[in-house]
């Protein structure tokens, strides 16, 4: 069979600097052509009505419509083409991704990670398979799952003196880790969980809202009071929390500070 020669692509992600980069590495494969792009899941669904891209690389996490909300509804409607999600998630969720029958692309995105999903995408227009009607049932499971996720981490136990406190997810101002110990912090108290590590706390957590903005910090951006310029162009943040903690944010992490709050 011919291979396919042409895949018109629209990339949907609600950061300007990651549609950037994605479009930049799509651009680099033979044959893809960006025909489109959107900043959140109610301009996607609109702007894949309009084009009918062969391929739509597909954000997790947006606000409003998530990815997985936007998919959903393209796959209720029928629509054909092909669905490759890109997510933050890190190893410590990436099961739940597994069950696409698509495929997922982990940020950031590699060149040669992205040229496989690509190929992949290829072969499955060759057989004439349309994603969103073959992947309709992984897709509902890959909902299931991230619900039931959702409601584990609905609340988390921090451990103050000798009690454990329940804390409603939403109440996390930040969480740090020192000596392989994590405190966790609200605006009225601050102890520590029981997690093994940094990356397993933000895994069961929002991604949308918690940022690992330092290796040792992880901070709700919504309980973020004050961002205090500091050397080198970066950033201290000062949180919502009892003490008001100062929290260093790493270079790598201020371009998508300044992006989102547009510094």
């Amino acid at each position: 069979m011919e291979p396919v020669e042409h895949l018109r692509t629209i990339v949907v992600d609600d950061e300007q600097l990651a549609r950037d980069e994605l479009c930049f590495l799509l651009g680099q494969i033979q044959g893809v052509e960006v025909v489109g792009q959107a900043a959140n899941g109610v301009e996607a669904l609109r702007v894949i009505e309009e084009q009918g891209p062969d391929l739509v690389m597909l954000d997790v996490q947006m606000p409003g419509l998530t990815g997985f909300e936007v998919a959903k509804r393209l796959v209720m409607g029928g629509a054909e083409s092909q669905l490759v999600f890109v997510t933050a998630y890190d190893q410590h969720a990436i099961e739940a991704f597994e069950v696409n029958a698509v495929d997922y692309l982990l940020k950031p995105v590699e060149s040669g990670r992205l040229a496989t999903a690509v190929d992949r995408v290829r072969r499955r227009i060759q057989t004439d398979r349309p994603a969103t009607r073959a992947s309709g049932e992984n897709l509902d499971r890959l909902l299931q799952l991230l619900g039931d996720r959702q409601e584990r981490r609905e609340q988390l136990a921090v451990k103050v003196g000798d009690r454990f406190l329940l804390v409603h997810s939403d109440e996390v101002v930040h969480a740090s880790v020192e000596d392989d110990v994590i405190t966790v912090a609200t605006n009225s108290l601050s102890g520590t969980c029981n997690y093994r590590t940094l990356d397993e706390l933000q895994a069961r957590l929002d991604p949308a809202v918690f940022w690992r903005v330092h290796r040792s910090h992880l901070v709700n951006i919504n309980r973020i009071k004050e961002i205090l310029p500091w050397f080198s162009r970066n950033y201290i943040l000062k949180m919502r929390d009892a003490k008001g903690t100062e929290i260093p944010v790493s270079r790598s992490q201020t371009r998508r500070l300044r992006e989102y709050l547009r510094l």
